[in-house]
Protein backbone atom coordinates (compact mmCIF):
# COMPACT_ATOMS: atom_id res chain seq x y z
CA UNK A 1 0.00 0.00 0.00
CA UNK A 2 1.22 3.40 -0.71
CA UNK A 3 0.25 6.68 0.91
CA UNK A 4 0.44 10.08 -0.10
CA UNK A 5 1.31 12.87 1.66
CA UNK A 6 3.20 16.84 1.37
CA UNK A 7 5.75 16.00 4.01
CA UNK A 8 7.36 12.98 5.80
CA UNK A 9 9.87 14.05 8.88
CA UNK A 10 11.91 11.06 10.65
CA UNK A 11 13.00 11.55 13.80
CA UNK A 12 11.04 11.61 16.97
CA UNK A 13 13.01 13.91 19.50
CA UNK A 14 12.80 17.05 20.15
CA UNK A 15 14.19 18.58 16.75
CA UNK A 16 11.21 16.44 14.15
CA UNK A 17 8.57 17.37 16.67
CA UNK A 18 9.56 20.79 16.55
CA UNK A 19 9.53 20.73 12.58
CA UNK A 20 6.16 18.86 12.71
CA UNK A 21 4.79 21.69 14.69
CA UNK A 22 6.49 24.32 12.98
CA UNK A 23 4.71 22.82 9.61
CA UNK A 24 1.08 22.27 11.17
CA UNK A 25 1.00 25.49 12.61
CA UNK A 26 1.38 27.27 8.95
CA UNK A 27 -1.34 25.26 7.81
CA UNK A 28 0.88 22.33 6.45
CA UNK A 29 -1.36 20.04 7.92
CA UNK A 30 -0.09 16.82 5.04
CA UNK A 31 2.46 15.78 6.80
CA UNK A 32 3.60 12.66 9.04
CA UNK A 33 6.08 12.39 11.33
CA UNK A 34 7.83 8.73 11.65
CA UNK A 35 9.54 7.34 14.74
CA UNK A 36 11.18 3.73 14.93
CA UNK A 37 10.23 3.62 18.56
CA UNK A 38 8.35 5.94 21.00
CA UNK A 39 8.43 9.85 20.87
CA UNK A 40 12.14 10.60 22.85
CA UNK A 41 13.56 7.47 21.96
CA UNK A 42 16.55 8.69 20.36
CA UNK A 43 19.08 11.35 22.42
CA UNK A 44 16.27 13.63 23.75
CA UNK A 45 14.92 11.75 26.65
CA UNK A 46 18.14 11.55 28.84
CA UNK A 47 18.84 15.23 27.72
CA UNK A 48 19.47 17.81 30.26
CA UNK A 49 16.79 20.51 28.82
CA UNK A 50 18.63 23.60 28.74
CA UNK A 51 17.77 26.54 26.99
CA UNK A 52 20.05 28.98 27.14
CA UNK A 53 19.49 32.19 25.47
CA UNK A 54 23.61 32.70 24.72
CA UNK A 55 24.63 30.89 21.14
CA UNK A 56 27.94 30.03 20.54
CA UNK A 57 28.14 32.43 17.25
CA UNK A 58 25.86 35.60 17.31
CA UNK A 59 23.85 34.47 13.60
CA UNK A 60 22.96 31.12 15.81
CA UNK A 61 21.26 33.28 18.59
CA UNK A 62 17.65 33.68 16.94
CA UNK A 63 17.50 29.94 16.85
CA UNK A 64 18.01 29.72 20.78
CA UNK A 65 15.89 32.46 21.37
CA UNK A 66 12.91 30.82 19.30
CA UNK A 67 13.35 27.45 21.32
CA UNK A 68 11.80 28.82 24.64
CA UNK A 69 9.45 30.91 22.45
CA UNK A 70 8.15 27.60 20.44
CA UNK A 71 8.05 25.47 23.42
CA UNK A 72 5.71 28.01 25.78
CA UNK A 73 3.38 28.33 22.76
CA UNK A 74 2.87 24.53 22.75
CA UNK A 75 2.37 24.43 25.61
CA UNK A 76 -0.36 26.85 25.92
CA UNK A 77 -2.04 25.20 22.79
CA UNK A 78 -1.68 21.63 24.10
CA UNK A 79 -2.08 21.89 27.74
CA UNK A 80 0.87 19.42 28.40
CA UNK A 81 3.53 20.95 30.08
CA UNK A 82 7.33 21.51 29.19
CA UNK A 83 8.40 21.89 33.04
CA UNK A 84 10.16 25.58 32.30
CA UNK A 85 12.14 27.00 34.83
CA UNK A 86 13.11 30.41 34.37
CA UNK A 87 16.60 30.64 36.40
CA UNK A 88 18.24 32.44 33.77
CA UNK A 89 21.81 31.87 33.61
CA UNK A 90 25.54 33.07 33.98
CA UNK A 91 28.31 32.64 31.01
CA UNK A 92 31.10 33.62 33.27
CA UNK A 93 34.45 35.46 31.51
CA UNK A 94 37.64 33.87 32.24
CA UNK A 95 39.62 36.15 30.41
CA UNK A 96 39.18 39.95 29.20
CA UNK A 97 38.64 38.85 25.79
CA UNK A 98 36.24 36.95 26.67
CA UNK A 99 34.12 40.27 28.99
CA UNK A 100 34.59 42.09 25.78
CA UNK A 101 33.21 39.80 23.50
CA UNK A 102 30.41 39.05 25.65
CA UNK A 103 30.06 43.26 25.76
CA UNK A 104 29.67 43.33 21.76
CA UNK A 105 26.61 41.21 21.87
CA UNK A 106 24.75 43.37 23.77
CA UNK A 107 23.42 45.33 20.66
CA UNK A 108 21.73 41.62 19.41
CA UNK A 109 20.19 41.35 22.11
CA UNK A 110 18.67 44.65 22.63
CA UNK A 111 17.69 44.00 18.99
CA UNK A 112 15.84 41.09 19.92
CA UNK A 113 14.01 42.15 23.08
CA UNK A 114 16.07 39.31 25.47
CA UNK A 115 17.36 40.70 28.99
CA UNK A 116 21.03 40.78 28.50
CA UNK A 117 23.57 42.04 31.02
CA UNK A 118 27.47 41.83 31.07
CA UNK A 119 28.10 42.02 34.87
CA UNK A 120 30.90 42.54 37.11
CA UNK A 121 32.40 39.61 39.53
CA UNK A 122 30.99 41.06 42.52
CA UNK A 123 27.49 40.92 40.68
CA UNK A 124 27.91 37.33 39.88
CA UNK A 125 28.38 36.51 43.59
CA UNK A 126 25.80 38.65 44.83
CA UNK A 127 23.40 36.21 42.51
CA UNK A 128 25.14 33.29 43.01
CA UNK A 129 27.44 33.45 46.26
CA UNK A 130 28.21 30.11 46.09
CA UNK A 131 30.92 30.22 43.41
CA UNK A 132 34.25 30.57 43.70
CA UNK A 133 35.47 33.40 41.30
CA UNK A 134 39.25 33.27 41.68
CA UNK A 135 39.80 34.43 37.43
CA UNK A 136 36.28 35.26 36.55
CA UNK A 137 36.53 38.94 35.22
CA UNK A 138 32.77 39.05 34.83
CA UNK A 139 29.91 37.02 33.25
CA UNK A 140 26.92 37.58 30.31
CA UNK A 141 23.47 37.27 32.34
CA UNK A 142 20.48 36.31 30.69
CA UNK A 143 18.08 36.41 33.53
CA UNK A 144 15.15 34.86 31.69
CA UNK A 145 16.39 31.73 29.85
CA UNK A 146 16.76 28.26 32.25
CA UNK A 147 15.58 24.77 31.11
CA UNK A 148 12.46 22.33 30.49
CA UNK A 149 11.70 19.10 30.77
CA UNK A 150 13.01 17.70 27.56
CA UNK A 151 10.60 14.93 27.43
CA UNK A 152 7.80 17.35 28.11
CA UNK A 153 8.68 19.79 25.67
CA UNK A 154 8.73 17.14 23.40
CA UNK A 155 5.43 15.80 23.89
CA UNK A 156 4.03 19.60 23.88
CA UNK A 157 5.19 19.86 20.58
CA UNK A 158 3.82 16.89 19.50
CA UNK A 159 0.33 17.05 21.12
CA UNK A 160 0.03 20.72 19.65
CA UNK A 161 0.78 19.30 16.26
CA UNK A 162 -1.88 16.56 16.01
CA UNK A 163 -4.52 18.77 17.22
CA UNK A 164 -3.83 21.35 14.49
CA UNK A 165 -4.18 18.21 12.19
CA UNK A 166 -0.36 16.53 11.31
CA UNK A 167 0.37 12.64 11.70
CA UNK A 168 2.33 10.93 13.86
CA UNK A 169 3.14 7.39 13.86
CA UNK A 170 5.81 5.79 16.18
CA UNK A 171 7.02 1.98 16.33
CA UNK A 172 7.26 2.84 12.48
CA UNK A 173 10.97 2.40 11.63
CA UNK A 174 12.01 3.57 8.05
CA UNK A 175 13.45 0.71 6.22
CA UNK A 176 14.45 2.66 2.54
CA UNK A 177 14.34 5.67 1.12
CA UNK A 178 14.27 6.82 -2.71
CA UNK A 179 13.77 9.10 -5.60
CA UNK A 180 10.09 9.07 -6.79
CA UNK A 181 9.78 11.40 -9.65
CA UNK A 182 9.80 14.86 -7.86
CA UNK A 183 9.25 13.65 -5.13
CA UNK A 184 10.79 10.76 -2.33
CA UNK A 185 9.56 7.28 -1.58
CA UNK A 186 9.74 6.48 2.00
CA UNK A 187 9.73 2.68 2.93
CA UNK A 188 8.13 1.17 5.80
CA UNK A 189 7.64 -2.47 7.10
CA UNK A 190 3.83 -2.10 6.45
CA UNK A 191 4.17 -0.56 2.71
CA UNK A 192 5.53 3.16 1.52
CA UNK A 193 4.50 6.97 1.79
CA UNK A 194 5.57 9.05 -1.17
CA UNK A 195 6.30 13.04 -0.13
CA UNK A 196 7.16 16.19 -1.54
CA UNK A 197 9.77 16.49 0.70
CA UNK A 198 11.12 14.29 3.40
CA UNK A 199 13.20 15.82 6.89
CA UNK A 200 16.20 13.99 8.40
CA UNK A 201 16.00 14.84 12.03
CA UNK A 202 17.22 11.04 12.96
CA UNK A 203 20.39 12.52 15.38
CA UNK A 204 22.89 10.07 14.93
CA UNK A 205 20.71 7.45 12.64
CA UNK A 206 20.55 10.11 10.12
CA UNK A 207 23.88 9.02 8.72
CA UNK A 208 22.85 5.81 7.86
CA UNK A 209 19.42 6.78 6.49
CA UNK A 210 21.40 9.16 4.14
CA UNK A 211 23.74 6.69 2.59
CA UNK A 212 20.19 5.01 0.57
CA UNK A 213 20.36 7.93 -1.01
CA UNK A 214 24.20 8.66 -1.63
CA UNK A 215 24.89 11.29 1.03
CA UNK A 216 28.01 10.77 3.16
CA UNK A 217 27.34 12.99 6.34
CA UNK A 218 30.18 14.21 8.51
CA UNK A 219 28.17 13.06 11.36
CA UNK A 220 29.23 10.83 14.26
CA UNK A 221 28.00 10.19 17.85
CA UNK A 222 30.56 11.09 21.17
CA UNK A 223 29.67 9.80 24.48
CA UNK A 224 28.77 12.90 26.72
CA UNK A 225 28.66 12.65 30.91
CA UNK A 226 26.13 13.86 32.78
CA UNK A 227 26.93 13.49 36.63
CA UNK A 228 24.01 14.44 38.81
CA UNK A 229 24.89 15.61 42.77
CA UNK A 230 22.76 13.87 46.10
CA UNK A 231 22.00 16.88 48.61
CA UNK A 232 23.89 19.89 48.96
CA UNK A 233 23.42 21.30 52.07
CA UNK A 234 23.87 25.07 51.04
CA UNK A 235 20.98 24.41 48.86
CA UNK A 236 18.89 23.76 51.60
CA UNK A 237 16.45 27.12 52.73
CA UNK A 238 17.13 28.80 49.30
CA UNK A 239 14.09 30.22 47.90
CA UNK A 240 14.49 30.75 44.25
CA UNK A 241 16.88 28.32 41.85
CA UNK A 242 19.91 28.97 41.08
CA UNK A 243 21.02 30.28 37.55
CA UNK A 244 22.64 27.40 35.61
CA UNK A 245 25.83 28.38 35.18
CA UNK A 246 28.71 27.41 32.26
CA UNK A 247 32.17 27.49 32.74
CA UNK A 248 34.49 27.39 29.80
CA UNK A 249 37.23 26.87 32.75
CA UNK A 250 35.76 23.69 32.94
CA UNK A 251 34.27 23.24 30.34
CA UNK A 252 30.84 22.66 31.92
CA UNK A 253 27.51 23.44 32.46
CA UNK A 254 25.92 23.33 36.13
CA UNK A 255 22.36 23.79 37.21
CA UNK A 256 20.28 22.68 40.37
CA UNK A 257 18.65 19.80 39.89
CA UNK A 258 16.09 19.65 43.13
CA UNK A 259 18.27 19.57 45.76
CA UNK A 260 21.90 18.73 44.01
CA UNK A 261 23.29 19.66 41.56
CA UNK A 262 23.20 18.41 37.37
CA UNK A 263 26.57 18.76 35.69
CA UNK A 264 26.99 18.22 31.53
CA UNK A 265 30.77 17.96 31.41
CA UNK A 266 33.00 18.38 27.81
CA UNK A 267 35.60 16.19 28.56
CA UNK A 268 39.14 16.79 26.64
CA UNK A 269 39.33 13.41 26.00
CA UNK A 270 36.18 12.27 24.32
CA UNK A 271 35.42 8.70 22.98
CA UNK A 272 33.38 8.20 19.59
CA UNK A 273 30.50 5.58 19.74
CA UNK A 274 29.14 3.15 16.96
CA UNK A 275 31.67 5.23 14.49
CA UNK A 276 30.58 1.77 12.40
CA UNK A 277 27.18 1.86 12.33
CA UNK A 278 24.35 2.32 15.18
CA UNK A 279 23.23 -1.06 16.76
CA UNK A 280 20.58 -2.80 15.16
CA UNK A 281 19.04 -3.53 18.83
CA UNK A 282 20.18 -0.25 20.01
CA UNK A 283 17.10 1.46 21.89
CA UNK A 284 16.33 3.62 25.23
CA UNK A 285 19.82 3.03 26.51
CA UNK A 286 22.51 4.96 28.40
CA UNK A 287 25.96 3.98 28.04
CA UNK A 288 28.79 2.55 31.00
CA UNK A 289 29.97 5.69 32.64
CA UNK A 290 33.40 6.37 32.42
CA UNK A 291 33.99 8.82 35.06
CA UNK A 292 37.85 8.72 34.84
CA UNK A 293 37.82 10.19 32.08
CA UNK A 294 36.18 13.05 33.94
CA UNK A 295 38.26 13.75 36.55
CA UNK A 296 40.49 16.42 35.40
CA UNK A 297 37.26 18.26 34.45
CA UNK A 298 35.31 17.93 37.53
CA UNK A 299 38.61 18.97 39.65
CA UNK A 300 38.24 22.55 38.14
CA UNK A 301 33.81 22.27 38.18
CA UNK A 302 34.53 21.48 42.07
CA UNK A 303 37.24 24.39 42.19
CA UNK A 304 34.43 26.45 40.83
CA UNK A 305 31.95 25.39 42.84
CA UNK A 306 33.76 24.07 45.99
CA UNK A 307 29.90 22.73 47.42
CA UNK A 308 29.68 20.92 44.65
CA UNK A 309 32.34 18.40 45.66
CA UNK A 310 31.34 17.79 48.73
CA UNK A 311 27.55 16.48 47.93
CA UNK A 312 28.98 13.51 46.79
CA UNK A 313 27.82 12.08 42.91
CA UNK A 314 24.49 10.47 42.87
CA UNK A 315 24.30 9.12 39.37
CA UNK A 316 26.86 9.43 35.97
CA UNK A 317 24.77 9.46 32.68
CA UNK A 318 26.47 8.63 29.51
CA UNK A 319 24.62 8.78 26.38
CA UNK A 320 25.50 9.58 22.87
CA UNK A 321 25.53 12.88 21.64
CA UNK A 322 25.27 14.06 17.59
CA UNK A 323 28.44 16.09 16.43
CA UNK A 324 29.65 17.62 13.05
CA UNK A 325 33.04 18.74 12.35
CA UNK A 326 32.33 22.50 12.98
CA UNK A 327 29.66 21.51 16.32
CA UNK A 328 26.95 22.84 13.96
CA UNK A 329 24.44 21.39 12.81
CA UNK A 330 22.94 20.24 9.77
CA UNK A 331 19.75 22.25 8.55
CA UNK A 332 18.25 23.22 5.59
CA UNK A 333 17.72 21.37 1.89
CA UNK A 334 19.98 19.16 0.74
CA UNK A 335 22.19 20.36 -2.94
CA UNK A 336 20.95 18.74 -6.01
CA UNK A 337 18.39 16.54 -3.97
CA UNK A 338 15.38 18.66 -4.20
CA UNK A 339 12.42 18.12 -1.58
CA UNK A 340 15.16 16.95 0.81
CA UNK A 341 15.84 18.15 3.72
CA UNK A 342 18.21 17.89 6.98
CA UNK A 343 17.85 18.71 10.27
CA UNK A 344 20.52 16.49 12.11
CA UNK A 345 24.18 16.88 14.34
CA UNK A 346 22.17 19.21 17.40
CA UNK A 347 24.98 19.13 20.25
CA UNK A 348 22.47 21.69 21.72
CA UNK A 349 19.26 19.80 20.51
CA UNK A 350 16.76 21.32 23.62
CA UNK A 351 18.52 24.73 23.25
CA UNK A 352 17.79 25.09 19.70
CA UNK A 353 15.34 22.69 18.85
CA UNK A 354 12.70 24.81 19.03
CA UNK A 355 13.89 27.32 17.01
CA UNK A 356 15.21 25.26 14.59
CA UNK A 357 12.29 22.87 13.83
CA UNK A 358 10.60 26.37 13.37
CA UNK A 359 13.30 27.50 11.16
CA UNK A 360 13.04 24.75 8.55
CA UNK A 361 9.32 24.87 8.90
CA UNK A 362 8.91 28.22 7.31
CA UNK A 363 11.26 27.25 5.05
CA UNK A 364 9.44 24.05 3.74
CA UNK A 365 6.26 25.97 4.21
CA UNK A 366 7.29 29.44 2.53
CA UNK A 367 9.96 28.20 -0.49
CA UNK A 368 12.52 30.63 1.83
CA UNK A 369 14.35 30.91 4.80
CA UNK A 370 12.83 33.71 7.68
CA UNK A 371 16.33 34.80 7.93
CA UNK A 372 19.72 34.03 6.50
CA UNK A 373 21.91 31.47 8.35
CA UNK A 374 24.43 29.92 6.08
CA UNK A 375 26.68 28.41 8.69
CA UNK A 376 24.52 25.92 8.80
CA UNK A 377 23.94 24.47 5.39
CA UNK A 378 24.67 21.22 4.79
CA UNK A 379 26.56 22.76 1.45
CA UNK A 380 29.25 23.91 4.16
CA UNK A 381 31.06 20.44 3.87
CA UNK A 382 32.48 18.88 0.71
CA UNK A 383 30.33 15.86 -0.64
CA UNK A 384 33.02 13.23 0.77
CA UNK A 385 35.26 14.02 3.50
CA UNK A 386 38.24 11.29 5.20
CA UNK A 387 36.42 9.78 8.41
CA UNK A 388 39.58 10.32 10.35
CA UNK A 389 39.20 14.20 9.03
CA UNK A 390 35.72 14.15 10.55
CA UNK A 391 36.61 12.46 13.36
CA UNK A 392 39.50 14.73 14.19
CA UNK A 393 37.10 18.33 13.50
CA UNK A 394 34.64 16.66 15.69
CA UNK A 395 36.68 15.72 18.86
CA UNK A 396 38.29 18.94 18.21
CA UNK A 397 34.59 20.69 18.45
CA UNK A 398 34.00 18.91 21.30
CA UNK A 399 36.78 19.75 23.53
CA UNK A 400 36.63 23.13 22.84
CA UNK A 401 33.20 23.38 24.97
CA UNK A 402 32.53 26.73 25.78
CA UNK A 403 35.05 28.44 24.04
CA UNK A 404 34.06 31.20 21.80
CA UNK A 405 33.91 30.95 18.50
Amino acid sequence: MTEQTKVVVIGGGIVGCSVLYGLAKRGVTDAVLLERRQLTSGSTWHAAGNTTYFGPYPAMTRLFTGSIKTYLEAEALSGQSVGFHQTGSLRLATSAAELEAYRGLEALYDELGIPYHVISPEEVAAIYPLLNLEGVHGAAHTPTDGHVDASGATYALAKAARQLGATIRTNSPVTGIERAGAGWRVHLEGGTIEAEHVVLAASFWARELAQQIGLDLPLYALQHHEVITGPVKDLQGLTEELPTVRDPRAPANIRQERDGFLCGVYEQNPKFWATEGIPKDFTEELLPPELDRLMPEMERVIERLPCFGDAGIKTVNNGPICYTPDGLPLLGPVAGHDGMWLASGFTVGIGTGGGAGDYLAHWIATGAPEFELSMTSPARFPKTMPRDEVLNRIKSAYEAGYSLK
